[in-house]
């Protein structure tokens, strides 16, 4: 069953500008980091909330090591169905070694 993905709470318009905000704070004092306090006051977000948008956009214009939401998601998916594929591959082994053996404890005719 897929998970539904939770609406929006601030337009594209305010997460797009906000990111251009930030870019342009580090360009202007030559850092590759920081600004979000500053701007994120001054928008009304939370300082966490802009730190994720940037991470996005620099996952999602491949200008960043980090992956997107989707990206990571579809991972997380992968590593819990390779659990699960784990889990039933060692299941089927330790029943493969019983009924093994049951048949090697039979007396042979």
């Amino acid at each position: 069953m897929e998970a539904m993905a939770r609406p929006r709470v601030y337009p594209d318009e305010l997460r797009q500008r906000a990111v251009r905000l930030v870019r342009e704070w580090q360009e202007a004092r030559g850092v590759t980091e920081g600004g979000y306090t500053p701007i994120s006051k001054q928008l009304g977000i939370r300082r966490e909330t802009l730190r994720q948008w940037v991470r996005d956009d620099e996952a999602e214009g491949g200008t960043g090591s980090t992956l997107s939401r989707d990206e990571r998601s579809r991972i997380a998916e992968l590593e819990r169905e390779n659990r699960e594929l784990r889990r039933a591959n060692e299941i089927l082994k330790s029943a493969a070694a019983f009924f093994g053996a049951e048949l090697d404890r039979r007396p042979k005719k």
